[in-house]
């Protein structure tokens, strides 16, 4: 199961949406304290729809909390800092992949303990960053592709016709 941290998050938004492609991908969330909203905010539930209860989420108060109840853990961090790509790392079925908030991303004093292990997504040069949730799907659904979408349903249905 990979797993999805957020460090800080700051719009209930962007995590709510999340949430929902955690839900559908299996993965599990990890929120990183202080948050920039209260998990019971109605945006976080809006964005999240009716699948937020069936969300294995887990709170922490500090980055250095989720370092104490994960030991070790394989985090890839996830930047717009980094120098090798999303697609040029190989991500372990239990791994964990981090996301900043969005005003600031992940702290540089983390990511710099962590050199190895951070990943970028390609864009323009004139772009800052991309949406935090369109990041996330991109980045997790590159992780479970190289896992061949173990477990996950791989034949669509038309409702009223078929192929």
């Amino acid at each position: 199961m990979i797993n999805i941290v957020l460090h800080e998050p700051e719009m209930p938004a962007n995590t709510g949406n999340i949430g929902r492609t955690c839900v559908a991908t299996g993965a599990r969330l990890h929120l990183i304290e202080p948050l920039g909203f209260r998990i019971n905010d109605k945006m976080i539930k809006r964005a999240g729809m009716d699948y937020w209860d069936k969300l294995d989420v887990t709170t922490y108060i500090s980055y250095e909390d989720f370092l104490e109840r994960n030991p070790g853990a394989k985090i890839y961090m996830a930047t717009t800092k980094s120098k090798q790509t999303y697609t040029d790392v190989h991500y372990e079925d239990d791994c964990y992949i981090m996301f900043g908030k969005e005003s600031a991303g992940i702290p540089e004093e983390i990511l710099l303990e962590n050199k190895d292990t951070c990943v970028r997504i390609p864009m323009l040069d004139d772009i800052r960053s991309l949406n935090l949730s369109n990041s996330v799907a991109i980045v997790l659904y590159e992780a479970l592709r190289q896992n061949e979408f173990k477990n996950f349903e791989m034949e669509g249905q038309l409702h009223r016709y078929e192929w």
